[in-house]
């Protein structure tokens, strides 16, 4: 089974706790607070493994939890840092955020990325003594891990993409120009999975043909099966566009052209804007006035015209090294860049979830909200409009106000998560 797209849950580690604990031995007076750092909760780590195809095996595992970190302990020892947790995917998978539809991640070289940061250790409570504070009897907790519902959608990689009605001949052609060996048989659909080629030029130069599974009119609104694989001509940097010229399934070839182009635009007007080659196939079995005709048709449009013979490999020799000719002029593979998180969808994340919690601990103010931690994370404190801009949120949410009622003071201070600063209304 050839499996293009799945939906996955995943969640980094939480941080450890940091840990409360003084100091204690016999001829030591005063030992002091010796509580230690939490660890580091694991990442979840998505990967490139070319020993795989598809994304079947996320059909049956779909939740991915990594480690926490290790809780402090006594003596100023910190907790040890989870250990990362590795996902193997196909090469061209393309990692989503399912709420959101933003891409996190194009796992298209061999870099591994990180999707998900484990959460830090919190602070044990010898960070927090002070002249005036001088037995902390608290810590933080360690901080949560990222988490995301995403979506994965294996895009393959591929220089060429062979389009075409079903039983045009796209198999047979690569076939005969590469190694690889499609099933092919006289009846529509024969072709129900991508299939990638290797086509070998002299002096051993070569690129990556891809046979795309037959579209009929409808495809980009779900009719038939090729549908579910245009994701795949994507990436493709030129399109190889295959015609029976010799109409031999009853379809007059220039409106097969047409049809095809209509549902690569209905897709992707991207798509439909990709550098184009019509091969025109069947042409042993064609007149002269059918292949002028389409040829004429063609040219006329701007498009590079092959007239070929999948079955018996004739005009298949200029149509490769056309082909070639076209992608040396042609940028590489696309790779689509990862994108960051917008301030809407970062005020929609507010809007959604404000609870919070205020505690009191030795004149400190800790303020414990899950929600503020992506906020707080994009915000920079050396940049005056976003720290008016994190203000406005603590004072939207009512936390502001909150802390006025707990009695806080001017000068105060204030603690989220591993961020302190002095209150001022």
């Amino acid at each position: 089974m050839f499996v293009d797209e799945a939906k996955i849950y995943v969640k980094a580690g939480d941080g450890g706790d940091g840990c409360v604990s003084f100091h204690r031995e016999k001829y030591v007076a005063a030992g002091g607070p010796d509580g230690g750092d939490g660890g580091k909760g694991g990442d979840i780590v998505f990967k490139v493994d070319d020993n795989i195809s598809n994304l079947l095996d996320f059909r049956y595992k779909r939740k991915y939890v990594a480690d926490k970190g290790q809780n402090g302990s006594a003596k100023n020892c910190s907790g040890r840092s989870a250990a990362d947790l590795v996902i193997n995917v196909p090469r061209g998978t393309v990692v989503r955020e399912t709420e959101t539809g933003r891409i996190l991640a194009d796992l298209s070289g061999d870099e591994p990325v990180v999707i998900a940061k484990g959460g830090k250790g919190g602070r044990g409570n010898a960070h927090f003594a002070t002249s005036t504070r001088q037995i902390p009897k608290f810590a933080k907790p360690g901080f949560r891990g990222d988490e995301y519902e995403l979506t994965l959608e294996l895009k393959l990689i591929a220089d060429v993409g062979l389009v075409g009605f079903p039983n045009v001949g796209k198999s047979t052609l690569i076939s005969v120009v590469s190694a690889a060996k499609p099933k092919i048989a006289n009846y529509h659909f024969t072709t129900l999975t991508p299939v990638l080629g290797v086509v070998k030029i002299d002096d051993g130069k070569s690129f990556v043909m891809a046979d795309i599974p037959g579209l009929i009119e409808g495809a980009s609104e779900g009719v038939g099966l090729g549908h579910e694989f245009l994701r795949h001509v994507e990436r493709c940097r030129l399109i190889v566009h295959v015609i029976d010229v010799s109409g031999s399934e009853g379809r007059d070839p220039i409106e097969d052209f047409e049809t095809i182009n209509r549902e690569l635009a209905g897709f992707s007007q991207e798509l439909a804007d990709a550098p184009q080659i019509v091969a025109a196939n069947k042409s042993d079995m064609a007149t002269e006035e059918q292949i002028s005709r389409l040829r004429d048709y063609v040219e006329d449009r701007g498009y590079l015209f092959y007239e070929i013979s999948a079955a018996t490999t004739k005009g298949t020799k200029e149509l490769v090294f056309g082909v070639w000719e076209r992608l040396e002029m042609l940028p590489p593979v696309k790779r689509f860049e990862a994108q960051p998180l917008t301030q809407e969808e970062l005020d929609r994340k507010l809007l959604s979830r404000r609870d919070y919690e205020i505690t009191v601990e030795d004149g400190v103010y800790f303020v414990e909200a899950d929600w503020l931690w992506d906020i707080l994370r994009s915000v920079n404190m050396d940049d005056y409009s976003s720290l008016q801009y994190f203000q406005k949120v603590l004072r939207s949410s009512g936390i502001i106000d909150s802390l006025l009622e707990r009695g806080i003071s001017e000068g105060d201070t204030v603690s989220i998560f591993d961020f302190e600063f002095e209150f001022v209304n």
